[in-house]
């Protein structure tokens, strides 16, 4: 697996150890699924996108999450994507592999499959629907991540979940030594601050209007659905911070601003934007699987449109 260490430059690293702050780099895409026009796996064209993702920027790619369609997808159909992409960007970048379901004995048997498929870690996210208490998720994560040698990203996503990892929590799960990181999509900037000053857990912001606010507090990066259509505007924001130019760091991330409200803020899953975007720029998508409708003309239109704006601004 391909690490990198936040600050330094992107020469590849080959030992966990060596980079605890980014376990899985530091600018990540939630990659959507690619479908064919008939709503089969798309592997050809999860293969290409993958690739341009690596080659225009992305250090990981995370497969199988929210964006990736997990609900409804297969546990053939997630295995055949992890193998597959594995296969496509070889060495050039981390895959994390989504396994999170609302069971936990289902749970435990899909990092096996993540592994012999090639990940390099797995997604988990807190349970759905049965709305756990906190003992109960904290007794899921750890059973998840006994369940391989894979480690765990923390999937903390209340709003799509009902319900939230607090903090008291994640600071227990950070004593795991296969709990590494956590996908932070909580909105809770004090919270997560708490649980950054009190562990050594690799925060990445979850939700691309954070990407720079939490970098700058001690985050490791960022697990982006905008980065499915401009990976590098994505990380020209970190690396400029890293850089030392806050200012045009800050810039840069006003600048995608637009685009990030217009694909994860105007009234539709992210999901539905990003694969209308792709589809638009002529990229490997397909459509969304129902319950999920796709984006009509005027949409899709209006989402090309910031992304040329976006384009010119440079």
């Amino acid at each position: 697996m391909e690490l990198y260490d936040r600050g330094a430059d992107t020469t590849p690293m080959t030992n966990l150890a060596a980079s605890p702050a980014a376990p899985f780099g530091r600018v990540l895409c939630a990659m959507v699924t690619p479908f064919t026009a008939s709503g089969a796996l798309d592997v050809d064209g999860a293969q290409r996108l993958a690739d341009r993702l690596v080659t225009e920027g992305c250090d990981g790619l995370v497969l199988n999450g929210t964006t990736g369609e997990s609900p409804t997808t297969s546990d053939a159909e997630k295995t055949a994507l992890v193998r597959a992409v594995r296969e496509a960007v070889g060495n050039r970048a981390s895959v994390v592999a989504g396994v999170g379901t609302s069971d936990t004995r289902h749970t435990v048997e899909l990092p096996l499959r993540a592994e012999k498929a090639g990940a390099d870690g797995v997604l988990v996210v807190t349970p759905y629907y049965s709305l756990p208490p906190q003992d109960a998720v904290e007794a899921h994560f750890r059973e998840v991540a006994d369940a391989s040698g894979l480690p765990v990203v923390v999937y903390d996503i209340p709003g799509r979940t009902g319900t939230r990892v607090e903090p008291e929590t994640m600071i227990r799960l950070a004593a795991h030594p296969r709990i590494v990181a956590v996908k932070d999509c909580s909105h809770d900037f004090l919270g997560t601050q708490k649980v950054l000053s009190r562990t050594d857990l690799a925060y990445y912001a979850g939700c691309d209007e954070h990407n720079l606010a939490l970098y700058a507090v001690g985050a490791a990066g960022c697990v982006s659905t905008v980065a499915n259509a401009v990976p590098r505007h994505i990380r020209s924001v970190l690396d400029a911070f890293d850089a030392g130019d806050t200012a045009g760091a800050a810039r840069r991330q006003r600048q995608v601003m637009p685009l990030v409200e217009a694909m994860m803020a105007a009234g539709l899953p992210g999901t539905v934007t990003a694969k209308a975007l792709l589809a638009a720029l002529g990229l490997p998508a397909g459509p969304v699987r129902p319950p999920l409708r796709p984006a009509g003309r005027e949409t899709a239109d209006a989402l090309l449109a910031e992304h040329g704006r976006l384009a010119a601004a440079g």
